[in-house]
């Protein structure tokens, strides 16, 4: 439909009873591809989008490497933005209308201030005398991204921005999807972007020992569930995903994509950078996911992983899984995005919301790259080195972050009416 006003007139917003919700949309920037059409066959044929960083001079750190997204065009302020907007149009074009009723769920990274532009006032001390460059002026990207976003889709309602780390594009796309099944909204505009590659980014980490630093090895530095990993991979890029009223979507002939079911999150406040020995909230995020969904844990086809490639994250990932699905963790594929992109952050969860949607649309299940050796205690199917078929209807994601911020969310594959 092209009318701008269009509404539903099947059920009512407000009634109370549970929505289903379609996705209609997905737009990506990633190290792997800048659309979602590159991107699948990127994810599905194994390639890996780690190298060399380019971005700025690295040479001074130990870590040198990173999943850069290959990008010619202008960057407006800071790359994250830049991403944000880019994978947004995509989302909305995807979709094919704009309707009443929608809005924004962001999870972006955080910074306080723009570097360059405290640097410039501290030599001045006088503001920019464009009106663009004042509206601008020291922003944080979070409030930089909604007020674009917003502006460019004439999202009147106010917008939802998530900073939970690791968890922020997965948890704007929970806040969504809640959001649609209560019938608060007919669609939202939901995903993350990101980028800490830059000196400041990878200097942090670099001091937390937390990056592998297999500089002459860069595509086999990201190595989940490996016993030789040594640390994560920066990647940076965006997702964003349309989730909208199922019979909406139904009512004007969108592409149904694929159905999210059910989310879930928690905070553990176990430590700032390590997770829950136990994987307490993680196990805890899972178990809210699959009641949303209303389904039992032997329902669950396939897992996205957090898969991080650091020597903590991926055991407690590990058991976290054992403990909510028991022996059925046994029989069903498991596929790290990580292995191949490095970690997003801040748009992770939401770029492997696309992965899953498309591994779901394949009937595959991407591979986990270097998985050569694995580690005794990550003893499930992680889908090693290459994609493999399978016949999965329901799968379950995650993404776990830093301060003990978790967040699940399990998609359908369209089941069709």
């Amino acid at each position: 439909s092209t009318n701008p006003r269009w509404l539903s007139r099947r059920q009512p917003m407000g009634t109370g009873m549970k929505q289903r919700v379609a996705i209609t949309g997905m737009g990506v920037v990633s190290p792997i591809g800048n659309t979602v059409a590159d991107f699948r066959d990127n994810l599905l044929a194994g390639v890996s989008g780690i190298g060399p960083i380019t971005c700025f001079d690295p040479a001074d750190l130990p870590t040198r490497i990173a999943g850069e997204v290959k990008w010619d065009g202008p960057i407006l302020r800071d790359r994250k933005v830049t991403f944000a907007l880019e994978a947004a149009r995509q989302c909305m074009e995807d979709a094919g209308a704009l309707f009443a009723g929608g809005g924004l769920s962001l999870g972006i990274g955080l910074e306080l201030f723009s570097l360059d532009d405290m640097a410039a006032f501290r030599v001045n001390e006088q503001l920019p005398k464009s009106a663009e460059e004042r509206m601008t002026f020291l922003q944080t990207p979070s409030d930089l991204t909604a007020h674009l976003i917003s502006h460019r889709w004439k999202l009147t309602t106010p917008p939802m921005t998530q900073v939970s780390a690791c968890a922020a594009g997965a948890d704007a796309l929970g806040a969504a999807h809640r959001l649609i099944a209560r019938g608060e909204r007919r669609w939202m505009l939901a995903g993350g972007s990101d980028s800490m590659v830059n000196p400041m980014g990878v200097g942090g980490f670099c001091k937390l020992t937390a990056l592998s630093c297999r500089n002459d090895e860069p595509q086999k530095a990201s190595r989940p569930f490996d016993r030789q990993r040594d640390g994560f991979v920066l990647g940076e890029g965006a997702a964003m995903l349309l989730l909208e009223n199922w019979d909406d979507a139904q009512e004007r002939g969108a592409v149904i994509h694929g159905e999210m079911i059910g989310s879930g999150n928690s905070f553990d406040a176990h430590g700032i950078s390590e997770p829950h020995p136990e994987g307490r909230g993680a196990c805890q995020a899972m178990r809210r996911a699959l009641a949303d969904a209303g389904l039992e844990p032997e329902q669950v086809d396939t897992i996205n992983a957090h898969g991080t490639s650091t020597p903590k994250n991926d055991p407690v990932e590990t058991a976290a899984i054992k403990t909510v699905l028991g022996e059925h963790a046994r029989r069903i594929p498991i596929s790290a995005t990580k292995s191949m992109t490095g970690h997003l952050i801040s748009a992770a969860g939401a770029l492997e919301a696309v992965a899953t949607v498309l591994c779901l649309q394949a009937g595959q299940a991407h591979p986990t790259l270097n998985l050569n050796d694995p580690d005794p205690e990550c003893d499930l199917d992680y889908v090693p080195h290459q994609a493999r078929p399978m016949d999965a209807q329901v799968a379950l994601s995650n993404a776990f972050g830093f301060g003990g911020q978790n967040s699940s969310f399990i998609i359908r594959k369209n089941p069709g009416p």
